[in-house]
């Protein structure tokens, strides 16, 4: 299907202006598969993921500068995957020169950088979303989300999410272990618990009862933080996050990310990159509640999430993630960051 920009009866065209982490790759084809054109990149340097997208799509010139793209009046959304302190003002730029943002995760890194995009937002009625991918990407938890809509489980009483990644260190830029680049745990992998928090519970506001973050095995990175846990509170739900950088070798892919929903007739667990049962692939859901339990395969679920950004782009909507849930995700984990502990071996 190919979405048309009704600014020009052409074909929807898009671009990506930051290409400094992996995730760009899922926006750009997520984008294209749904019926977008790509109609250019930048990045301030040569990465893994500017060499892959020449491989794998070669046909999307590079340009020299952002503002080629920022500027041009054909493109009517911009896409970033920055190093994550300068998403929020590409994302900003771009709004102000009337164009939508698709932001990867964490969209911004302090409060006042999300105060700016806020601003953005009203003067301009461009949308920001962010592409929280544990829920963007993970067929099983829209699943998740169609089961208990279904009543499956009853009335949601919480969640509980955790998002384990592997290091290695000698794979990634030196700014993944600066928080002043990358946020902080809580601020970027946590903010995806948070928003599944809210998008399984159906909780429009929160707050942080407690957040907690550490570095427990990586004293040679003293700022960084390799563990993170946050609890959280709405008016109908309790969620509970913990990330960390711990995953072993052996496990054989970057994370066992499990989410589990509690609910007063039952419950649902997601395991969204590994069975250690042995089933292959990921998206694999468990269901437990009064008639029995069930192991659900998710591979056939739809994923909304580009689809639904293009229509939003073209008709004005806000379907793909509610404008005012990304504030309220991204808000609740910056808050989480800002305000944690401080234990283990950080200064």
């Amino acid at each position: 299907m190919t979405h048309t920009d009704p600014r020009t009866t052409k074909p929807l065209k898009f671009a990506a202006v930051g290409l400094d982490h992996g995730h760009i790759l899922g926006l750009v084809h997520g984008l294209i598969e749904a019926g977008a054109e790509c109609a250019g990149l930048w990045s301030e340097t040569d990465t893994p993921h500017t060499a892959a997208l020449a491989e794998r799509a070669p046909q999307i010139p590079r340009v020299a500068e952002a503002d080629e793209l920022l500027t041009d009046p054909d493109i009517a959304l911009i896409v970033t995957a920055a190093v994550p302190v300068r998403r929020a003002g590409i994302a900003v730029a771009a709004m102000r020169n009337g164009k939508d943002v698709v932001a990867d995760k964490p969209g911004a890194i302090t409060l006042d950088q999300l105060a700016e995009v806020k601003t953005a937002v009203a003067e301009t009625g461009r949308f920001w979303s962010v592409a929280f991918s544990e829920r963007t990407a993970s067929r099983a938890t829209v699943h998740a989300r169609r089961l208990i809509e279904e009543g499956a489980i009853g009335q949601v009483v919480q969640t509980m999410g955790t998002g384990p990644h592997h290091l290695r260190p000698h794979t990634r830029p030196s700014w993944t272990f600066d928080p002043g680049l990358a946020g902080g745990i809580l601020a970027d992998i946590a903010s995806h618990q948070v928003d599944q928090f809210l998008y399984l519970t159906g909780s429009t506001t929160a707050e942080v009862v407690s957040s907690t973050v550490g570095n427990f095995a990586h004293p040679e990175y003293p700022e960084f933080e390799d563990f993170g846990e946050v609890v959280l509170r709405s008016p109908n739900a309790h969620g509970y996050a913990r990330v960390d950088w711990y995953t072993p070798d052996g496990l054989g892919v970057w994370g066992d990310g499990r989410l589990t929903v509690l609910g007063t007739e039952g419950y649902i667990e997601v395991r969204k990159n590994i069975d250690l049962l042995g089933r292959p692939g990921g998206d694999h859901l468990f269901l437990v509640n009064g008639k029995d339990t069930q192991y659900l395969d998710s591979g056939d679920v739809e994923l909304p999430y580009f689809p639904a950004i293009l229509d939003d782009v073209v008709r004005r909507g806000d379907t793909a993630i509610p404008q005012d849930l990304v504030f309220t995700a991204t808000e609740l984990a910056l808050t989480a960051q800002a305000n944690a502990t401080r234990v283990g071996g950080l200064r």
